[in-house]
């Protein structure tokens, strides 16, 4: 993964960067509890390619959080499944990364999830148990709408 991150203050961060803004997040009050969360949500263009979102959430549960956003774009996206199916593939891949780099670090205690935008109603309902057993096969919790804030609010809002 070689595209950078957005911070809330404009800056541009590599995965190792974001990391360790998580972990300084955490450790400012550690006596809450936390959740690291990636989310992906895209936007097709009008010549089959699309805009993807990634985020990196970290949610001080009660207290509010921080978030870490990048943008790729890719072609060939014709068909809403494709489209979903590049969306947990990427929020898979950052998920990895971002749990190697945890683990290389003193981070505190934290819960995990990914989040996808797809739901009980609209056109994704159909991909809901495929796309949730994909993430849970690599061993994620997963949430879909309405619980998946990290994909359908965050990275939809930079889509």
């Amino acid at each position: 993964m070689n595209e950078f991150f957005n911070s809330s203050l404009g800056l541009k961060l590599n995965a190792e960067a974001v990391v360790l803004e998580v972990i300084r997040f955490m450790k400012s009050e550690p006596g809450w509890h936390y959740k690291i969360i990636i989310g992906t949500d895209s936007e097709r263009r009008d010549n089959n390619s699309a805009d993807f979102v990634t985020a990196v959430v970290v949610h001080r549960v009660g207290n509010g959080g921080r978030y870490f956003w990048r943008r790729i774009s890719s072609g060939d996206i014709y068909t809403l499944r494709n489209r979903i199916m590049n969306e947990a593939l990427l929020s898979l891949e950052v998920a990895k990364e971002v749990l190697t780099i945890l683990k290389s670090f003193d981070a505190p205690n934290f819960d995990f999830e990914i989040h996808v935008d797809i739901g009980e109603n609209g056109e994704t309902k159909t991909m809901i148990t495929e796309i949730v057993g994909m993430i849970r096969a690599h061993n994620f919790e997963v949430r879909t709408k309405p619980e998946s804030y990290a994909a359908s609010k965050v990275a939809d809002r930079h889509v």
